[in-house]
């Protein structure tokens, strides 16, 4: 659930860890998320299906304040932890997944962030939303995100064809 969480709202790991269930805000469908990068607070979009899963998860600890809290090694103290999950155990349980899966490439919980917006990107997203979404104070930081895609260029392409198409010198 947590990973599903992080990749769904393009969470950093910490902005994650400290989500509340206060921060949920199941009536606009979006989530505060504060203590970010920069001491800065931003609203992202929460799909409807993460919702779902975070309710029913949810339903497993019952804390009132914490979305991911330390539940501990019995899985009794999720309705009283006051303090969330321990970052070096989602990090493990990570590392865990990725070689069972035999995945070899090395992926960290980032990895999820910027399949995020790489994702955002192939899907027509504008770069300024993302990096709204993202927390970033420069639109640099987001466009570091373009070269892992090519489907701007390539989508470019298909409008500039499209627009061109029928135009002629002759009438210009």
């Amino acid at each position: 659930m947590f990973f599903s969480t992080v990749y769904s709202c393009g969470l950093r790991l910490q902005e994650a860890l400290n989500l509340q269930v206060s921060d949920i805000d199941s009536g606009r469908m979006m989530v505060y998320v504060h203590r970010g990068k920069g001491a800065k607070d931003r609203y992202v979009p929460l799909p409807k299906e993460t919702l779902n899963l975070l309710r029913r998860y949810w339903k497993k600890h019952r804390n009132t304040k914490l979305v991911f809290p330390a539940v501990g090694r019995g899985h009794t103290n999720g309705p009283t932890s006051t303090f969330p999950m321990n970052r070096s155990s989602v990090q493990g349980a990570l590392g865990r997944a990725v070689k069972k899966a035999g995945i070899t490439k090395k992926l960290s919980v980032h990895t999820l962030r910027h399949a995020y917006a790489t994702h955002l990107l192939e899907q027509g997203v504008n770069i300024r939303v993302i990096q709204r979404y993202m927390g970033h104070k420069s639109l640099e930081t987001t466009m570091r995100y373009l070269h892992l895609t090519r489907k701007g260029a390539e989508d470019a392409y298909q409008i500039i064809d499209a627009f061109m198409t029928g135009f002629s010198i002759d009438r210009a």
